[in-house]
Order: structure tokens, then sequence, then C-alpha cells
């Protein structure tokens, strides 16, 4: 291990106290908790797969990719030198050797080319690794996955473009479909005037000529929020001539044209900056139809249940990045005589930070495998339905908190540009946004519960498969039993009924699964009242263990 001190009289460029760059290590390989979930939750087989890539993404060189492809980023080129419109966005390469790497891994359609039981789970545990890297490149790589389910509704349309989409080659080049080797999809909602309110949207779709499923559509409107323009096709709702409806809006005609929408501007955002999220308008775009007009809500959400879970993913990846590096920070940094990570009031902080980590690692990879055994079995799909939106909320806002506090923990060293925490800082509320925020999540939970009330009993059974293993546990879930049989201003009470599943279903997982002194401190930490800042648990908790288990290794570590 490094010295802490220098000597008693130090030149003015000496460096020391300083942590070595959390580099050149393996992040599956240091991550027990997901090592652990992996096996669990019966993506055991991809393991070997994730050991290769943790070792890849560890690389300084890898890690470095996260940095540039946020410092130069995309550029909109509307037309070309002679005038031409090309509504084409300019990447530097690292974004687009960020796509590769997840396109190559097969993040983008594994679970549907090749569905074996656990390819969910496998699939969530590269994801995970992937994005602590970077956060832009996820979007495209999540749309992508998350569109098979919706295009399956339209077989010609799943036909044509599954192909493609199961390629593992990356191809942007901005080419009609069938001249290229792989595919991407995004995704355009919402608009100016609407927002989550889709219902709201003005966009016309006109029928080309017959009308139905699978059919072709002119679409007339803008869009507000058009993720990841430069993707060979987007899901989008419009207004048909019976209602709100679905449609797959491609960058070329079938004639291999290019398709009459057009990007007025890229947003600048607060973070997800390698990403070009961009306005649009369409000005009687050809489309096709997926499903029946008037469907167009029920059928994107096929896309949006999935984009969700990555959502969960997504922030639970961010964490883990984040507390990786402030238990390293910790581990080398001295002040005031010992290094901070064994000062007790810093080890209550980084176990509380390693605490959250775990929870929401255990229950990302728990929705995963729901999204598995719900493609064969009824009751699963009832609490995927619920519990994806459980965990999206709480995962999401729980990150941001996390990623704070872990920043705070490096000090200044922490704030600046030149290191990993500021960029994991901007980037992670997005997922609290994307795909409905907050509120929109509880509301959905609260629509299920009511439409579909078969999907309350798998929750309740994931929440009494722990009952008896501890008496925190057991009143929590009394409690939220207490919630349920309460309908009388519900609405108003939909955040603290779904925080309180979010925790159970948490609970659940440690108290049968994690070791002792993780599900004691989970309980006493999270459900028993303790403080609401993190760095509040119990003097008595295994600061020690928690911190162990979360802690990455480099080779010349202590």
């Amino acid at each position: 291990m490094p010295a802490l001190s220098a000597s008693a009289h130090p030149a003015p460029d000496d460096v020391f106290n300083q942590p070595p760059p959390l580099e050149n290590y393996n992040l599956f390989e240091h991550d027990q908790p997901l090592r652990e979930a992996l096996a669990r939750e019966g993506g055991g087989w991809g393991e070997a797969a994730a050991r290769d890539f943790g070792a890849r993404l560890g690389r300084a060189e890898t890690l470095r990719l996260g940095d540039l492809a946020n410092r130069f980023t995309p550029e909109l080129r509307t037309h070309d030198r002679f005038g031409h419109r090309i509504d084409e966005v300019e990447y530097h390469p690292a974004w687009h050797d960020l796509m590769r790497l997840g396109v190559e891994a097969g993040l983008h359609a594994a679970p549907w080319a090749d569905p074996r039981p656990g390819a969910h789970v496998a699939r969530a545990a590269l994801m995970m690794l992937r994005h602590q890297i970077e956060e832009g490149a996820s979007c495209p790589l999540t749309m992508t996955f998350a569109v098979v389910p919706a295009l399956r509704l339209q077989p010609n349309a799943a036909a044509e473009w599954e192909p493609r989409l199961f390629s593992r080659v990356y191809d942007p080049r901005p080419r009609p479909i069938h001249q290229k080797r792989g595919a991407l999809f995004g995704m355009a909602m919402t608009e100016r005037q609407g927002g989550s309110d889709v219902r709201a949207n003005t966009t016309r779709a006109e029928p080309l000529g017959r009308r139905g499923p699978g059919e072709a559509y002119a679409l007339t409107g803008h869009k507000w929020f058009c993720s990841a323009p430069m993707c060979d096709a987007f899901l989008v709702l419009a207004q048909a001539p019976d209602g709100l409806a679905c449609f797959l809006l491609p960058r070329w005609t079938p004639d291999g044209q290019r398709n009459t929408w057009h990007i007025l501007r890229l947003k600048d955002k607060v973070g997800n900056r390698s990403n070009a999220s961009s306005e649009i308008e369409l000005r009687g775009a050809w489309a096709q139809l997926i499903g029946e007009e008037g469907r167009g809500v029920a059928n994107i959400l096929e896309m949006v249940r999935h984009t969700r879970l990555d959502c969960a993913l997504g922030s639970a990846a961010s964490l883990r990045r984040a507390v990786a590096e402030a238990v390293h920070h910790a581990h080398y940094r001295a002040a005031f005589g010992r290094r901070l990570s064994e000062q007790p009031l810093m080890q209550n902080v980084l176990a509380d930070l390693c605490l959250e980590s775990e929870a929401a690692t255990a229950l990302a990879l728990r929705l995963a495998r729901a999204f598995d055994d719900a493609l064969h079995d009824e009751t699963a799909r009832h609490f995927a339905r619920a519990a994806v939106a459980v965990g999206k909320y709480w995962i999401t806002k729980r990150a941001i908190a996390g990623v704070a506090e872990a920043m705070e923990c490096l000090g200044g060293n922490g704030y600046v540009e030149e290191g990993p925490l500021a960029r994991l800082y901007r980037d992670v509320p997005v997922n609290a946004i994307w795909e409905g925020s907050g509120n929109i999540q509880c509301l959905d939970v609260l629509r299920v519960l009511s439409r579909e009330p078969a999907a309350l009993e798998p929750m309740l059974t994931e929440l009494r498969a722990a009952r008896g293993s501890d008496r925190r546990y057991d009143q929590h879930v009394e409690r939220v039993l207490a919630e349920l049989r309460q309908p009388e201003a519900l609405e108003s009470r939909a955040r603290q009924l779904v925080e309180a599943l979010a925790l159970g279903l948490q609970a659940s997982l440690l108290v049968r699964f994690a070791p002792a002194a993780v599900a004691d401190a989970f309980c006493a930490g999270r459900l028993a009242g303790a403080g609401l800042a993190l760095g509040t648990l119990p003097a008595r908790a295994d600061f020690t263990a928690l911190i162990e288990r979360a802690r990455p290794r480099l080779a010349d570590a202590a």
C-alpha cells in the first residue's frame, strides 16, 4: 500500500496521501453481491461471460471511453455541404466503441435471440457491468432490447426487423435497413404540450391506403423527446382515425428514401450528455401501424415495461460504481492520523452505502428473473407488471442520494470533473425521470393493483417468504398489509405504499439470502426507524463486514 505520509520536508510537487485510480480490475469479480444474485436468480450459466466482460470493462482504456464520449458530445448535422437534408448526428469515436462493446455482448437482444432460462438475468448482470462505464450508451441498447415484445404484436414487422436486431454487429451507418448488418431502435412518445399525458398527443396518422395492423400511414406532428435519433427506427404514438395508436417509424422508407422526419435540435441535458436526445418534426413521415388503432398506449407499454427494468438496473449499476469509488478512496486516504476507512463515522457512511447498493442489486436482478419467468408463467407475469414499477421507483430514487453521498466521501476530489463521481452525479437522475417519473410509477402500481387484483398476491407471496426470520421484518410486512387495507386517499399515499413495498421486497431478499450482518443492518437501518440520512446505521452494525463485501481490490491493495 502506498505511504500515507511524506517526509518531514516534502517538496511542493510531492504527491502523497492520494489513492491510486480505481482501474485495471475486474468489475464482476470484485462485486460479490452481483455474483451471488446472478447465481441465485438463475443466470449462473452466464458467469464466465460476466467475468470476461468485467475484466474488459475494468481496463483503464475502457474506463476512459466514458470520459471521452461525454467530453466530446454529439453534434447535429441537419444538411450536407450541398444543402441536402440529412438529419444525422455525429459522435466521438469513443461513443461508437461503447456501443460496439454493448452490441457485441448482446445487451440489445440476447434474451430474445437465445431465450434460455435465466437469459434476462444473465443479460441484466452484463448490463449492470457495462452501465458502470457510461450512462448514455445504455439508452439505445435498452430501447432495442425493449422494443422486441412490442414488435411481436405485429408479426410482419417483427419478421422484417428481428434478424438485424438480433445481430451482434454494430453498424452505425445511415442506410436503409436492407443494406445494414445490424439495427437499433429508439422511441418517441412525448410531445411538448403533454409530457407523460400521452393521450394529449396531437401528431396525426393518416392511412396511405388500407387501414389496420401492419399497414402504412403518414405521420404529421412533432415529438418533444426522441431518444437516440441515430437509431434505425422508432416506436412512436400518433392519433389515428380510431384513436391513439403505436407506429414503427423508420429513418428510411421501404423504397430506400430518407423518411420525412426532421431533427430540430439536440437537447442540452443536465447529464446523459453522450447520448443525443432530440426534438423532431414529422412531415408526412412513412410509418407502419403496430397492432390496432386505439391501442397505442397498451401496445407501447410492452416496450415501456422492459425499459423500466433497465432503469432499475442502470441506477443500481451507477450506485455500485459510486460506492466502489468511495470505498476505494477511503481505503487509501488518511485524515487526522488514520485511514478514512478506519474512522467509525466514515465506516457508518460507507457501510450504509454498501448496504443500499447490495439491496438495489438484489432487487434489480430479482426483477430480471420475473421477466424470465413471465414468459411462461401467469403468476410471474402479474408480479413483473407491478414489481418493476415498484423497483424502478425506489432504486432510481435511492441511487440519486447514494451517488451524492459517495461524492461527499471523496470531498472536493469527488466534485471535480476529472474523476468519475461528478459525471455519475449528473447522469443518475435520468433513470428516475425516463419512462415515467416517480408519480407515474406509483400511479401505475395503483392502476395494476386495482385493475389486476391478481398482481398483488405474488408480491405478498414474496413478502411472506421471509416471515419469521426477523421481528422487524415481520412488523414491516404487517404495516404493508395495513396500508393495503386502507383504500381511502390511496392516491395521495401512493409513494408511501410503494416505498413500503420496495423496502419489503429488498428486505425479503436480504433476510433470506444475504449474510446475517447484511440482513440485520438492513432491517435495523431501513425498517426499524433509524435515521433518514445515509450513515445512520445503529452502532452495533457490522460495518467491516458490509464494506468488505463491496470493496474492489487492486493488485497492490493492502
